[in-house]
């Protein structure tokens, strides 16, 4: 079969590359953020808009990235995200304003690199059965391999062409998420895959509309457009799976956990290089900190990935996932004590511990709680989520910063958002798993009496002091 060997290994480095590529891309914004903020003289909070959207709509294209997967296949929406990507940021080069840097590099990147992102990790689903934990937590290095280059082939740029030109060459090099997508050839599983474009005729509502078009946009019968309606709820509820969210209590906790977590899990990322540039440290040392978080995360996300593997964590990752969170949160304290740069230097390393753990298990649980036939469009709702707070969380610190003039606000923030999702979620799933185990055990001995009546009820009266063997039980 096609799954778990032979090119799907080449579909998992395609993805390692494409994570580094997007998701690694918003860590070597805060490189750059000194320099966006005196050109167009604009404050942190207008500053902070412009990762904020980039990340935004990372996250929030998932739906829109559902619905060109099911129909055009994972190789074409890469492709597409790639193009997307490297045109919205050759243009960001030419941006005379910050407004028009929200819609190039911000809003068009930002759909671009969602498209490349989400299609590569939905492809790892059908490719990768047995090794999927494995696969998940090896793509997710990519990430890490991001963190790790982008802030310091950033710098380097920087300080030798200034942002515009650096912007330019960036262009270039997200325009190699075509390359990635180019990698991913359609297969065919025994199952229906999302790798595979789906057909014209299962559109949905395709037949109503059709009709309507023949006749010059009139409806023949009076109930097409009640159909039509209803056609179009059918298609969204399917691809931003409400119905799961409200079905599924195991889906709808971690999707509140995580959007109210994502309120200041970006804060650091962002913050962090200004903040260690307004504290005294040179700007190469501060863009340094961005990538030893980076190069921990290559090793630690792997480990974490086959830790989360063994049989003794199955059904357990989100508790995983939340000492993760729980940690994250409570490292940043570290640098609100001092602002010495080994100081520092230690907060990224207790930081990108617990980083690798988030970022190995985000879509892992994900995967946990929601059915294979579902996941696609669970993920859509989940991502367009978390980017409403993802989206609101940076400029809303800065705002508060620019006030108080105190950069500790963004950690003490941040730490806040992180520790009560962390344990929300956590005594959630327990108080979950819990009831499911009582209502499994007042159901056994309901199910076994209920068992037991019915067949005195149904056997015949002139056999009742038979031998067991000759009793026949009809069920009713």
């Amino acid at each position: 079969r096609a799954q778990d060997r032979g090119w799907a290994w080449m579909v998992l480095l395609a993805v390692v590359l494409l994570q580094g590529l997007t998701l690694g891309f918003p860590s070597c914004i805060g490189v750059f953020f000194t320099d966006l903020q005196r050109d167009f003289h604009a404050t942190n909070s207008e500053t902070s808009w412009f990762p904020s959207i980039l990340v935004a709509v990372l996250h929030a294209g998932g739906p829109l990235c559902s619905l060109l997967v099911k129909r055009f296949g994972c190789r074409f929406a890469v492709m597409l995200g790639g193009l997307l990507s490297g045109v919205g940021m050759v243009s960001s080069s030419f941006c005379t304003s910050l407004s028009e840097l929200y819609l190039t590099a911000g809003f068009i990147s930002g759909l671009g690199m969602c498209f490349s992102f989400q299609a590569g990790v939905t492809s790892l689903r059908y490719y990768f059965v047995r090794w999927q934990a494995l696969a998940n937590a090896m793509a997710s290095t990519g990430v890490s391999l991001g963190l790790t280059l982008w802030p310091l082939l950033s710098h380097y740029l920087l300080d030798e062409m200034g942002w515009r030109n650096t912007f330019l060459i960036f262009g270039g090099i997200l325009l190699n998420c075509c390359v990635c997508g180019a990698i991913m050839r359609p297969v065919q599983l025994a199952s229906t895959s999302l790798l595979q474009p789906a057909r014209p005729e299962e559109e949905p509502g395709r037949e109503a509309e059709e009709t309507q078009l023949a006749n010059g946009g009139s409806s023949p019968h009076p109930n097409v457009q009640p159909a039509r309606r209803t056609a179009r709820f059918q298609m969204l509820k399917k691809y931003l799976a409400f119905d799961v969210f409200c079905q599924n209590k195991g889906y709808q906790i971690y999707t509140i956990g995580v959007t109210w977590m994502m309120l200041g899990f970006a804060l650091p990322h962002i913050y962090l290089v200004p903040y260690a540039i307004h504290s005294g440290v040179e700007e190469h040392m501060a863009a340094l900190l961005i990538s030893v978080i980076g190069f921990i995360n290559i090793f630690i996300r792997p480990l974490t990935g086959l830790l989360s593997g063994l049989s003794f964590f199955t059904g357990r990752r989100i508790y995983l996932f939340c000492l993760a969170a729980l940690l994250c949160g409570l490292s940043n304290f570290i640098c609100i004590i001092s602002t010495k740069f080994s100081v520092l230097i230690l907060y990224c390393v207790i930081l990108s511990i617990a980083i690798s753990g988030i970022g190995a298990l985000l879509f892992q649980v994900l995967m946990d709680v929601v059915e294979m036939d579902k996941f696609s469009s669970a993920l859509g709702l989940f991502t367009i989520l978390e980017s409403i707070t993802l989206l609101i969380g940076p400029p809303l610190t800065g705002f508060l910063v620019d006030i108080t003039r105190n950069f500790h606000y963004v950690f003490y923030t941040s730490s806040f958002f992180v520790i009560s999702a962390a344990l929300f979620m956590a005594f959630s799933f327990c108080a979950l798993e819990r009831k499911s185990k009582l209502k499994e055990a007042s159901n056994a001995p309901l199910d076994n009496s209920s068992k037991q009546c019915n067949e005195i009820l149904t056997e015949p009266p002139s056999e009742r002091q038979s031998p067991p063997a000759e009793v026949h039980i009809t069920n009713i």
